[in-house]
């Protein structure tokens, strides 16, 4: 919660002037499971890349800059499945064909991107595993993806930062966040664009209902940091 409303203040990275720069136009898409692609300029990055070991998910057929591994599972650590984008491979200096991977806590900083992972619990695919969840500052815009975060018991550090613009949410996978969890969390959160994934129509269902929504799916989201200024939990779902 914010400051002034029963929590501690919320750390914020945004200063004097933020809004008027100029950014890229963002373009989020959904590519099944937990997996999220974001794309600003000519730099891409992508959330929980399903693997080709995956017996759920389609494997990730696109090339990334970046990629973010929240969890040791085929439905999300594909990362060695993705490319690197054409011009960037040939120049690369023994990175070779794959994107820079982030994998586990820690503070990360690659090309304009900071990022920082913290650990957390979660029980997908029925074992305690570790997931990482992820606040990544890109093109202006502040995302924070769950990976298929168990349950609601977030660290301090998580919880005390600036709102998200976008978070990236479970909402019923096996051993992840139920629907009404997924909701109780996001306006915690207080995250102004909220996108679920690991979700099928029965969990979808129960989430819109949570959340008092009726979004219809679509195939991608277009967004600048002015577009998120007065939003609060506003719910889109993407079509993979």
């Amino acid at each position: 919660m914010r400051a002034g409303a029963g929590g501690p203040a919320r750390r914020s990275f945004r200063s004097s002037g933020y809004y008027s720069r100029t950014y890229e136009r963002m373009i989020l898409t959904y590519h099944e499971g937990a997996c999220i692609r974001a794309q600003a300029g000519e730099t891409t990055i992508v959330f929980g890349p399903v693997s080709k070991a995956s017996k759920n998910f389609k494997p990730v057929n696109f090339s990334a800059d970046v990629a973010f591994v929240s969890l040791n599972h085929p439905d999300m650590n594909g990362s060695e499945d993705l490319r690197r984008p054409r011009l960037e491979s040939s120049a690369s200096n023994g990175a070779g064909n794959q994107p820079f991977i982030i994998s586990g806590p820690g503070e990360y900083e690659v090309k304009d991107i900071t990022a920082a992972g913290f650990s957390s619990g979660s029980k997908y695919g029925g074992e305690a595993k570790t997931n990482t969840v992820y606040s990544v500052h890109f093109d202006g815009l502040s995302l924070m993806y769950l990976g298929a975060l168990g349950d609601m018991d977030l660290p301090p550090e998580v919880l005390e930062m600036d709102a998200p613009d976008i978070l990236i949410i479970p909402v019923g996978g096996s051993g992840a966040l139920s629907p009404a969890e997924a909701h109780k969390l996001a306006v915690k959160l207080e995250a102004k664009i909220v996108i679920p994934v690991l979700w099928d129509d029965t969990s979808l269902k129960q989430f819109l209902k949570e959340a008092g929504e009726s979004a219809k799916p679509t195939d991608k989201l277009t967004v600048k940091p002015r577009d998120v200024v007065g939003k609060e939990n506003e719910v889109v779902v993407l079509s993979s």
